[in-house]
């Protein structure tokens, strides 16, 4: 009987989960097909690392302003609206390659455009996923999310390797613009979204709600520090993201098997670890599962990456990387979600979104660069049987495990010197 009433309040919830994660499927897909097409055309960790950066610059600098709208406006008409915007990114892609014009310049703008759809549709996603879920189910429900997000996450990768194999990239696109037809006629006739009505809102300018968001970020200094936690984390994260394919797809073993393989046991991970989330009883402390998820995170799997030369170990790598990420993402998303109130929440996310996501485009720039300008070049200078081809390996791919070893250290330094923060720990207490 508990059973049907929890699945009778999440009735909303579990639709919009389930069709926008089919939908994110597919545009995963698209991603990693472009990502990998991005590498055998240039060759370059840098270039490829740019479809990231310009994905994540518009939503940088314009998300503090898109959460005060999504305050303001019908958050389902701002995510259908978004929904269209990247479908007709996606046909210009589809179009594009059939025509045979498609260039590295085009995928650039139509990230960057896909993206500045995304800095709108995410926070009023947030906030409709407080409004569709009661109270006492944050944390399931944020763990339910998390298990989607790794089901897209262990599937994309084999799905787009295994449709590229069979009938090229224009299929992958084909299906994901048959995952976002679904998800959106789901959004429009099943899913109803309250609103929030509050007149003072709606004489408030949009500047003046996104100084809002901003200052409240000032007035609690716990939440703000653990966002700059995370924004560290993120620059590490994006570094390793610029440099894992470039490593997987060139390095002596590896190739697009390895690296779906790689990304498929990720995926896998984040399930295990979502399952775990799901159903794990409140802690005693959220802030102490955040510090110590991420610190397992920080200490493995670089380090296994860096110094292992086979698919089983980068596997590992993997597995021990991301299987606490879903449990530091619930325990997050609960501190968030208790905390803000939600006729704010819009503009405070966004707020969260330019402070801790500005570290990512300059992580996958800084990134590409160094791989392709510094590691691979003085990996490529030394002389056989050098100390640095014994702890790296030898060719193409050996600059990048060099810089995952500075990763490994940066990111266990990154968890020790925020673990130390008073401010973060001070959360815990009013958690208990």
């Amino acid at each position: 009987m508990k059973t049907n009433q929890t699945l009778h309040s999440l009735k909303a919830f579990l639709i919009l989960l389930s069709t926008q994660s089919f939908s994110a499927l597919g545009s995963s897909m698209t991603s990693f097909a472009l990502v990998v097409w991005s590498y055998q055309q240039q060759g370059s960790a840098l270039k490829t690392a740019l479809l990231t950066v310009c994905s994540y610059t518009p939503y940088v600098l314009v998300s503090i302003f898109a959460g005060a709208i999504s305050d303001r406006w019908s958050k389902k008409k701002i995510m259908l609206i978004c929904d269209t915007f990247a479908a007709l990114c996606t046909l210009a892609t589809a179009a594009l390659l059939y025509l045979g014009r498609l260039e590295i310049g085009h995928l650039y703008l139509l990230n960057a455009l896909g993206g500045l759809m995304n800095t709108f549709q995410q926070p009023a996603g947030d906030v409709t996923i407080t409004l569709l879920t009661p109270k006492e189910h944050y944390q399931m429900a944020s763990g339910l999310r998390s298990l989607f997000n790794s089901l897209c996450n262990m599937l994309a990768p084999a799905l787009a390797t295994a449709l590229m194999m069979l009938s090229g990239i224009q299929t992958v696109i084909l299906f994901d613009l048959f995952t976002f037809a679904a998800a959106f006629v789901s959004l429009l006739l099943l899913i109803p979204i309250p609103e929030i009505r509050s007149p003072e809102r709606a004489k408030e300018s949009v500047l003046g709600m996104a100084k809002s968001g901003i200052g409240y970020l000032r007035e609690n200094p716990g939440i703000l520090h653990l966002i700059l936690f995370l924004a560290a984390i993120n620059f590490s994260a994006s570094v390793y993201n610029a440099a894992f394919p470039a490593m997987l797809l060139s390095r002596e073993g590896g190739g697009e098997a390895a690296l779906g393989l790689v990304n498929s046991m990720t995926g896998a991970a984040m399930i295990a670890g979502s399952l775990l989330a799901s159903v794990w009883p409140k802690p005693k402390s959220r802030v102490r599962v955040i510090c110590n998820t991420l610190l397992l995170s920080m200490s493995t799997e670089n380090f296994l990456l860096a110094f292992g030369r086979s698919i089983p170990v980068w596997c590992i790598g993997a597995l021990l990387g991301w299987i606490g990420i879903p449990l530091m993402n619930a325990n997050l998303d609960v501190l968030f979600r208790s905390r803000i109130p939600v006729n704010m929440q819009g503009r405070v996310y966004s707020a969260r979104n330019t402070l801790q996501f500005f570290t990512i485009p300059i992580g996958y720039t800084v990134g590409g660069f160094l791989v392709d300008r510094l590691f691979e070049p003085f990996m490529a200078a030394r002389q056989a049987g050098s100390v640095f081809h014994t702890l790296f390996g030898e060719g193409k791919g050996s600059g990048a495990a060099m810089l995952f070893a500075l990763l490994w250290l940066l990111g266990v330094a990154t968890c020790l010197i925020f673990r130390r923060d008073r401010h973060i720990w001070a959360l815990e207490k009013e958690d208990s």
